[in-house]
């Protein structure tokens, strides 16, 4: 016993001193002249490119690079950096973003990095035009929608509820009969009347957690999946889903504004208030959504459609301005007309428009506070529309944006994010 119980030891020991994998020796920075990354039109903007290895230039290093407005990136070229260096210089005479990729080819290996620059962001304006009926196509799809009863059900999750949370997996009925929304709600223990929170998810097909965090400082929260299914399956279910009948989802039914994928889904997010608001111990008074990317969408779509909305998250929020491709301007994800340049797809351009989250940027109200952030690297969602989304907004708005970050969050930026929420509920962080 004595002497397994050393061989134990030496084995944590050995665990506990083993070299972790982080980052890599090979670095590459493209760096701009103006600390904020931030020009005006007009103004020239200098970038030095270098590429590091073991913190110090490497020689004879060959590159490819992109650069120009981003999405139309006209400046192409492959060369050698002797030094490991490189200055370049771009301008722009319009608001928007220029743009600079590099890649670095180190021993078979490719190594990225991109700096996108902005120059007088705040003057950017989207493309897409609302349609006259807008408003009150959404304004029938709910009330339609909510001729259908809820008909919860709620199912205790006891192996994540922790002594300050209950964590449930709730469903209700969407927007007809039998086609219901499913999601992750966690309640406070204690007794009592809570500010409310509605997560919305990005792209994809996955289970859910539930924020059991935030509830845990004093707040209700629903996480919600947008395919109908239930949200607590092993993932193999959900790949598998993703890779067939929800392949490209997105895309379906982009022909038909009573036919796309997405007017279930938006209808979802509001049914899903509705939801909060009859059962559970809501006080009435804060009620926020947030989301990223496709949640990002998602949260200013739910804010235009309900009032009870006060505060809202949109982060590097996807589906803003599809038409700007139409004019050679960054557009947002999916990019439905960036390949095609929109040919033929006059039915496709006109429903995209009702499934714009500029459009629902518009009915943003006065009463109800919002807070964007987004990086200047996104190649998924452009800054051009992140900016020009937040520009439509007319009501009480923050921007935080983190230059370098691409379409991922920085620790920073996740923790700024939380202490808005919580700010806007009332509640004081620990």
């Amino acid at each position: 016993m004595k002497r397994l119980l050393t061989i134990l030891l030496c084995v944590m020991a050995f665990g506990s001193l083993m070299a972790q994998i982080r980052g890599n020796n090979i670095v590459v920075t493209v760096e701009p002249d103006h600390q904020d990354w931030t020009y005006k039109t007009g103004e020239k903007a200098s970038f030095t490119i270098e590429v590091r290895k073991s913190g110090t230039l490497l020689d004879n290093v060959s590159i490819d690079y992109a650069a120009g407005p981003e999405m139309y990136q006209d400046v192409k070229k492959s060369l050698v950096l002797k030094d490991g260096t490189l200055k370049l210089t771009g301008t722009m005479k319009t608001p928007g973003f220029y743009r600079v990729d590099v890649t670095a080819h180190v021993d078979g290996k490719d190594y990225k990095q991109a700096c996108g620059a902005a120059f007088s962001p705040e003057k950017l304006q989207p493309s897409t035009v609302m349609p006259q009926d807008f408003e009150s196509f959404w304004q029938n799809a709910v009330a339609e929608a909510r001729k259908v009863d809820l008909n919860p059900t709620r199912r205790l999750l006891p192996e994540r509820c922790t002594k300050d949370v209950n964590v449930y997996e709730v469903s209700f009925q969407n927007y007809q009969w039998n086609y219901r929304t499913y999601g992750i709600l966690c309640v406070p223990v204690k007794e009592g009347r809570y500010p409310a929170l509605l997560r919305v998810p990005g792209a994809g097909v996955r289970p859910y957690g539930g924020d059991v965090w935030t509830a845990s400082q004093g707040a209700i929260t629903l996480e919600i999946g947008i395919h109908g299914v239930p949200v607590t399956l092993e993932q193999k279910i959900y790949d598998d889903m993703f890779n067939g009948a929800l392949a490209n989802y997105w895309e379906t039914g982009m022909d038909n504004r009573d036919k796309s994928y997405y007017k279930r889904v938006v209808i979802g997010c509001v049914r899903a208030l509705d939801y909060i608001a009859e059962y559970t111990p809501w006080n009435q008074k804060e009620m926020g959504v947030t989301g990223s990317s496709q949640g990002g969408f998602l949260s200013l779509a739910t804010a235009a459609l309900d009032k009870r909305i006060t505060y809202y998250g949109a982060v590097h929020a996807a589906l803003c301005d599809h038409t700007a491709s139409l004019n050679g301007v960054a557009c947002g994800w999916p990019h439905y007309f960036y390949n095609n340049k929109g040919n033929g797809m006059d039915r496709q351009i006109e429903t995209s428009r009702y499934y714009d989250g500029v459009n629902f940027a518009r009915l943003i109200t006065e009463q109800q506070k919002g807070w964007f952030s987004f990086g200047y690297n996104d190649d998924v969602v452009p800054p051009t529309t992140a900016w020009a989304t937040y520009n439509t907004v007319k009501g009480p708005k923050e921007i935080s944006p983190y230059q370098q970050t691409w379409h991922f969050w920085y620790q920073e930026q996740w923790d700024e994010w939380e202490d808005w929420l919580l700010k806007q509920m009332g509640i004081q962080t620990p």
